[in-house]
């Protein structure tokens, strides 16, 4: 049996053990707050101002006071959203992808529906790229903010933030992507760009969870979610969590060494897994946009066989994937990102997503070729949908 191969890292990574080793004197040898004004906290305050600066060399920002440190991906998101309505109070409309995270889509919802927002929800082709048309056509001197994601993080899918950021300035909103998926394994330079927040989670780039960021460009707009005390320059109260903080430093630092491996050693494994899938599974296809992805993310839709199936068989021999349907016991289903694809019925529900990392080997890759073929067959030779002489039976209803 294969054991312990790791292929979930968009939902998480482990922490680098260089970035433990930086954490742990936090824990213990440099304890002190901050924002005292003894040896203690400056020692402490010293390294959060380092770390600051390494997350800035990764976004490729242009001042370190542009981050402001947060608990994660979603603060961040709600954070950048609340802080545009507050300091634009008479623009009354928010413009979204229907395939965003629900740290955004979630958010939307209420606006909506309990302050009287107008939510534009853009949508996207069968490969997961934004209507552009659509896009323009929302933008106007009403919209205070557009949150779209840079990277999709059930197909890997890049959207084109910078140009959609200019369009959006055009009009005098502001521009927030949600970036967790991103950061780390693409090159990033927002000194250049017209981008006014990001988001990113520490725990997708090998750093704890519980820690994340807000770059906010400088001259922008802010008001703080969290108020209380002067941290953070007053953006984000609370004493800091200088262990995760630090973490989250040096894995920006390890993330910005590696990204040369990720975009050529860790694409080829990527592809050479996809390849064979495709080669040996009949009725399987990759879904979002081939050609413009993440280097590390792979989601393929099985047809006629369920995603939770597959899962539950890859873990039995020490494989974890993830699926990209959202099917639970109340809910059959599929992710909302599928259907927003159109993704046909029968394939939604079998999309299963194998996201490396730059820790993957190929012999990992190997291993996981050699086991899945095997599962799928066994699943559809108990699909109702899957005929005994191995095709598919006539029957597939698919998304409008």
């Amino acid at each position: 049996m294969t054991k312990g191969i790791y292929l979930d890292n968009n939902a998480t990574t482990r922490v680098d053990p260089l970035v433990l080793a930086e954490m742990l004197p936090l824990f213990s040898e440099h304890f002190g707050n901050p924002s005292s004004m003894h040896g203690f906290g400056a020692a402490v305050g010293g390294k959060i101002e380092w770390a600051r600066q390494q997350v800035q060399a990764l976004l490729g920002a242009a001042h370190d006071s542009e981050i402001v440190f947060t608990s994660g991906g979603t603060e961040s998101d709600n954070t950048a959203i609340l802080s545009t309505l507050e300091a634009f109070p008479k623009k009354r409309e928010i413009v979204a992808s229907v395939v965003e995270h629900p740290a955004v889509l979630a958010l939307c919802d209420y606006l909506e529906k309990k302050k009287g927002y107008t939510v534009h929800r853009i949508g996207v082709d069968g490969k997961g790229n934004l209507d552009m048309d659509a896009y323009r056509a929302a933008l106007s001197e009403n919209v205070a903010i557009v949150s779209i994601m840079w990277a999709n993080n059930e197909t890997g899918t890049l959207f084109p933030v910078e140009e959609l950021a200019v369009m959006a300035k055009a009009v005098g909103a502001l521009f927030h992507t949600d970036a967790v998926q991103a950061v780390g394994k693409i090159p990033m330079k927002l000194a250049d760009s017209a981008i006014d927040m990001l988001s990113l989670s520490g725990h997708k780039l090998h750093a704890p969870k519980g820690i994340g960021a807000l770059y906010v460009k400088r001259g922008t707009r802010f008001r703080p979610m969290l108020r209380g005390g002067h941290q953070e320059r007053s953006r984000r109260a609370g004493t800091e969590n200088a262990p995760a903080i630090v973490g989250l430093g040096a894995a920006a630092e390890l993330a910005l060494h590696h990204m040369a491996d990720e975009n050529t050693r860790v694409r080829a494994l990527r592809d050479k897994l996809e390849q064979a899938l495709l080669a040996q599974i009949p009725n399987c296809f990759v879904t979002g946009n081939p050609d413009v992805r993440l280097p590390n993310t792979c989601n393929v839709a099985f047809e006629y066989i369920e995603g939770e199936a597959i899962l539950l068989l890859l873990n039995e021999h020490g494989i974890a994937a993830s699926s990209g349907s959202a099917c639970t016991s109340g809910s059959l289903e599929p992710s909302h990102v599928m259907r927003a694809m159109g993704v046909p019925y029968t394939a939604a529900h079998g999309a299963t997503r194998f996201s490396l990392s730059r820790e993957t080997t190929e012999a990992e890759i190997d291993a996981v070729i050699a086991v899945v073929p095997g599962i799928i067959d066994r699943l559809r030779k108990l699909s109702p949908y899957w005929s005994q002489e191995g095709a598919p039976k006539a029957f597939e209803p698919t998304y409008a």
